[in-house]
């Protein structure tokens, strides 16, 4: 995830024919098509979903239906407006956005803190009945802070919110971004450091985004990390290193290898697709790296 491109993409680029004949689905994607074929069976260890950002130029609908087909559950990284498509298709929102400021200016800053907390408290009642349950926060920038300063300003920034989200059910999730090539000087770019806060914030109503791109980047050691701090995760999504794109043998990460450690901890949540396609056919990427991860 370059700058916050996930809300910004470019709106109404045409969809591609080819995306469309991959999976035979006619362009208008009416309901009785998406009955005549069932969707794929997956063994669903675990649950999976989509980044709407990185299929940003094909539109919602054909999305929804593709992935309906496909066997994914959820569609992440939607607001408020677009989950009525979801409900249509019968589709979970599985890690919800809308109420942060940007990736630059979190929880980390007081000076966020009230336009924040307004959002924020606004949000997640709507997540809630809506009747989903993640909604994604970020550590902001460290703009020099340390370490104890960043956790400090967190704590206050989060602690009425995290009480909030108990009472509604919902879980507040941030995400581990890596500092070193896409989001320089996050602070949340360990994942020793998120688990910390959640330590700090003492409540199942704060949890982190474990973005195995990401964290490949600025740790490593995908599969021992996860495993000893599984308790602390509420989410996981992927993509190819280097470069952030599709999950196959041209990349660095053993997937297949990483979603049986996942599944071995026993993880009930989403696992999310978050590359960003080279191939011309993004349908055909997204369902290879479902059929990838489908452990």
């Amino acid at each position: 995830m370059s700058t916050w491109n996930r809300r910004s993409a470019l709106k109404g680029l045409l969809t591609t024919t080819a995306a469309v004949g991959t999976l035979g689905i006619a362009s208008a994607c009416a309901p009785d098509d998406r009955r005549a074929q069932p969707p794929t069976t997956l063994k669903n260890s675990f649950k999976h979903s989509v980044c709407r950002w990185c299929f940003q130029d094909l539109p919602l609908e054909q999305l929804c239906a593709a992935a309906k087909e496909m066997g994914i559950q959820g569609i992440d990284l939607v607001g408020p407006k677009e989950w009525p498509t979801l409900k249509k298709y019968g589709l979970d929102s599985p890690m919800c956005n809308g109420a942060e400021i940007n990736l630059t200016d979190g929880f980390n800053d007081p000076r966020f803190h009230a336009q924040l907390q307004k959002q924020y408290a606004e949000m997640i009642p709507r997540v809630a009945q809506a009747g989903y349950t993640n909604l994604i926060c970020f550590s902001g920038s460290r703009r020099g802070l340390s370490d104890e300063a960043g956790w400090t300003n967190c704590v206050r920034g989060l602690q009425p919110l995290v009480k909030l989200a108990a009472q509604h059910k919902v879980v507040l999730v941030m995400e581990l971004l890596n500092s070193k090539i896409d989001h320089k000087d996050y602070q949340c770019d360990r994942t020793a450091w998120g688990v910390e806060l959640a330590k700090r914030l003492g409540s199942e109503n704060f949890k982190l985004l474990y973005d195995i791109y990401h964290m490949q980047i600025n740790e490593g050691d995908v599969i021992r990390t996860l495993t000893e701090y599984h308790p602390y995760i509420a989410h996981y999504h992927t993509a190819g290193v280097p470069g952030r794109h599709e999950i196959g043998d041209s990349q660095e990460l053993n997937y297949p290898a990483i979603m049986r450690a996942i599944k071995a901890t026993g993880f009930q949540g989403y696992v999310a697709q978050e590359f960003m396609p080279q191939q011309a056919d993004k349908l055909a990427s997204l369902r290879q790296a479902i059929q990838l991860c489908d452990v």
